[in-house]
């Protein structure tokens, strides 16, 4: 039990002698119930942050026909190199020439906004398929701002693809990849 003795008592220098004193007892015990009741309300009523994460749909493992015929012509492709910059073209490679852009957003969201609106244009109002290709250089924060980049430009349809010989040629050429 927990208290708090207030007493006075005990002989004083003075040479008077004085009558001790009644001690006031104040039991805490309830005081201590109360603090370790609301320190409990407020553990189990807080809510943590949960963590963000970016949803992806992936394809089943088990599906054999998982590639879909994609028109080239409003396909963009988004190479990730190495030290912060990519490199992008619409088309096949090596038909179109690849240009070499950082993930800013006067860079990669200027040239996303600009090609999309390109190919709905010449396309009907169908919009810009997104095929990024990581390389072995680029960093998993490249690659999550890119898919920031095409959520906030609002470009639904993408896909993490691995990179081939031909487009791994192409970063080297433009020296992105060691």
């Amino acid at each position: 039990m927990a208290e708090l003795d207030t007493s006075g008592g005990g002989k004083h220098k003075g040479g008077k002698v004085r009558t001790k004193k009644k001690a006031t007892r104040v039991d805490l015990t309830a005081m201590v119930d109360l603090a370790f009741l609301l320190i409990t309300f407020f553990i189990l009523t807080t809510t943590l942050n949960k963590p963000k994460a970016m949803e992806l749909i992936m394809p089943d493992k088990d599906d054999k026909n998982t590639q879909m015929p994609v028109p080239e012509s409003r396909t963009m492709t988004l190479l990730l190199g190495d030290n912060n910059k990519l490199e992008w073209f619409v088309g096949e490679p090596g038909k179109t020439q690849p240009a070499v852009i950082g993930y800013g957003k006067q860079d990669l969201r200027k040239v996303l906004v600009d090609q999309n609106n390109l190919i709905k244009q010449s396309h009907g109002g169908q919009p810009m398929i997104v095929v990024v290709k990581p390389s072995a250089q680029s960093t998993y924060k490249n690659v999550v701002t890119v898919m920031d980049e095409l959520n906030i430009t609002g470009i639904e349809q993408r896909a993490i693809v691995d990179i081939t010989p031909v487009e791994l040629a192409l970063l080297k050429r433009d020296n992105l990849f060691k």
